[in-house]
């Protein structure tokens, strides 16, 4: 399959309708097919809808050819994640209990933007139920697959948007991330992804695993989670958990480098058991940051494993979801969500309070540790990319996906911004994912820090041509 207009970011297709030597319809024409050939294979939309597509896509086309783009993003394709209300189509979740005849006639604050800023809205994708986990199959929609290789998960929740970006499905999808599910998913399939700090990007209706959910842009290139970031952050006054609107451009800046600054690298957190083959490749990145002018030390963060106190907030919220289905549907429900639930059913209010505490001692834990340190990098995730359809890739070891992603899920609790940017390739060509951690708030230096490593990197892109059905 050729490298051609499915291979170029936002910030090209844009460059390029203003220069009229592309248009709207085109590049949407040429992602449609390319979603049409590839598809059937790595299941990553579970809705298209290609009248609406080139509809859009022609009036975009006129608003370009009088000089008059609606917005920045006008003409670009975008795909969104299953779990994000889009007026005039189903929001199943990822589960058979969700009724599809709606109604459906609202767009989460995300939606809502991209709308107003000309994005040509291809369709929805895929996401395990309720986004419940680390990988992406679930009951509804079957299994997503890695277009790196098509037998592995592209992980989860945000699979299916991380497989279509990855395979040129469209330069842009906006993922949801409670405890990784941006940067699980583009770590494995060799993403860009950025989950904002909290409330940076306003959230509606609120997840039901609380202050932990983030939503955020998911891209093949830094430049365009900058670009991207731009539109999902403007305000919606549904979220009232949302930052003040500040008005910045994340691409202002983004080329400063990080000269200077001062970066912590852990490579385990201290605690955490890490692929000696994703360790090493890691481990030889951090030199790139040195390289640029930064000051770089071996230095963990100083909290032990978080894996139960993200539990205590996770798995409730598990609980909550299924409380919410009537019992004659949870029949039908993933039944590693029915465990997950189960579990969280158990938690009092007393220990989920201590819990809570809990939650943000850790957090001034990392308000300090910053104050010392610009920003801490580690592996994004202590594995490759394993079977697609299973939770975990070894159960002598792991029970259930928190058990392979301990670098994610204190980042939620913690609500800092973390970005992950590919870093490299395994013996069996699959990626792996370097994770940029900042201070609360902190989201323009991760970008920076990101654009930075990323300018040292050669671009990778998975062989899509052998997967056409």
């Amino acid at each position: 399959m050729k490298n051609d207009l499915c291979s170029l970011s936002a910030t090209d297709l844009v460059r390029a309708y203003a220069k009229k030597q592309l248009s709207p319809v085109e590049a949407t024409r040429a992602v449609l097919e390319r979603i049409g050939k590839l598809n059937p294979v790595l299941n990553a939309f579970c809705l298209v809808d290609e009248k609406q597509a080139i509809e859009k896509a022609k009036q975009s086309e006129r608003r370009w050819a009088k000089g008059s783009p609606q917005g920045l993003l006008d003409g670009v394709p975008v795909s969104i994640k299953d779990l994000l209300l889009t007026r005039g189509w189903p929001t199943l979740r990822g589960s058979k209990t969700v009724d599809p005849k709606g109604p459906w006639n609202d767009d989460a604050p995300v939606v809502a933007r991209l709308r107003e800023h000309g994005a040509v809205l291809l369709g929805k994708t895929t996401t395990p139920e309720f986004g419940w986990k680390g990988v992406t199959d679930g009951p509804l929609t079957g299994i997503t697959r890695n277009p790196w290789n098509p037998k592995m998960t592209p992980g989860g929740s945000s699979g299916g948007g991380a497989a279509a970006v990855a395979a040129g499905m469209g330069p842009l999808t906006v993922g949801t991330d409670g405890g990784g599910s941006i940067r699980i998913p583009c770590s494995f399939t060799g993403l860009v992804g950025l989950k904002p700090s909290f409330g940076r990007v306003p959230a509606w209706p609120l997840s039901p695993m609380g202050t932990v959910a983030h939503v955020g842009p998911m891209t093949r290139t830094v430049t365009d989670t900058a670009l991207l970031l731009n539109v999902l952050s403007l305000p919606d006054t549904r979220d009232w958990h949302a930052l003040p609107h500040d008005g910045r451009d994340y691409r202002v800046g983004l080329e400063d480098g990080v000269k200077g600054l001062r970066i912590a690298y852990s490579a385990d957190l201290g605690y955490a058991k890490v692929d000696p083959e994703i360790a090493a490749i890691v481990k030889r990145s951090i030199g790139n940051f040195r390289d640029l002018g930064a000051h770089v030390e071996a230095q963990d963060p100083g909290f032990g494993d978080c894996g139960p106190l993200f539990a205590a907030h996770w798995f409730p919220g598990a609980a909550y979801v299924v409380r919410n289905t009537h019992p004659r549907k949870r029949a039908f429900m993933d039944k590693g969500l029915l465990e997950t639930a189960r579990m969280g059913e158990k938690y009092t209010t007393a220990q989920y309070l201590d819990a809570m505490q809990k939650r943000g001692a850790l957090g001034v834990l990392m308000n300090h540790f910053h104050e010392s340190w610009d920003l801490l990098v580690t592996p994004t995730l202590p594995l490759a990319a394993f079977e697609a359809g299973k939770e975990v890739s070894n159960l002598l070891k792991e029970k259930r996906w928190t058990d392979w992603s301990p670098f994610s899920y204190p980042f939620n609790l913690t609500q800092q911004p973390a970005a992950t940017v590919p870093c490299g390739l395994t013996k069996k060509g699959l990626p792996v994912g370097l994770h940029i951690v900042g201070a609360r708030y902190a989201d323009a230096l991760v970008l920076r820090a990101a654009r930075a490593f990323e300018s040292t990197q050669p671009l990778r892109t998975p062989d899509v041509g052998q997967l056409e059905a």
